[in-house]
């Protein structure tokens, strides 16, 4: 057992420790700057700019959890993971694409895309964060046993980025009020 396995194992279960934190922060992070990629109005780049992230933050959950990274393999495995989950993620395809109707196509992608970025991400970054914190790698990723898991993670997110979003334009309506 190298020296990170026994780190990883002496935290007693429940207890978090500061990778745990490091972690959540970095997927946080990528989350949101997730959100606002999707708000650029260019069809398909905010498409491309959100998958550059996605494996960026594959990267650094890899340093924090030590594991070897492959920037070709990480691309391939999180195309993978999305790939099998492809029902879940459509919309996000149809929201960019969306993206060239004038006017309404615009306002749509404004009240959508930047939820089901950060969505996305958050969900990525917990299956890979989980993956590697159980002792996985790159090169054992298995993106169909992993897709219920991200899908489950996917539709939590979800829900946390709606409640988010509820917060936010409540606090924006009492701002405006006051």
């Amino acid at each position: 057992m190298t020296e990170s396995e026994a780190t990883k194992t002496a935290a007693p279960l429940g207890e978090v420790t500061n990778t745990d934190r490091r972690a959540h922060e970095v997927i946080r992070n990528c989350a949101w700057g997730a959100a606002g990629i999707g708000l650029v109005p260019v069809p398909l780049v905010d498409m491309m700019a959100i998958g550059g992230l996605q494996v960026w933050l594959v990267r650094e959950l890899a340093k924090i959890h030590d594991v070897p990274f492959s920037r070709d393999r990480a691309k391939a495995v999180v195309s993978a993971l999305i790939g099998v989950a492809a029902p879940a993620m459509l919309a996000g395809g149809v929201t960019s694409l969306i993206k060239v109707v004038p006017v309404i196509g615009q306002v749509l992608t404004i009240a959508v895309a930047p939820g089901l970025a950060a969505a996305s991400t958050l969900a990525l970054g917990r299956v890979f964060n989980t993956h590697f914190k159980t002792g996985g790698t790159l090169l054992d990723f298995n993106a169909e046993k992993m897709a219920a898991f991200y899908k489950e993670e996917l539709n939590k997110a979800k829900e946390e980025v709606a409640q988010a979003k509820s917060k936010g334009s409540a606090k924006g309506e009492a701002a405006a009020a006051a």
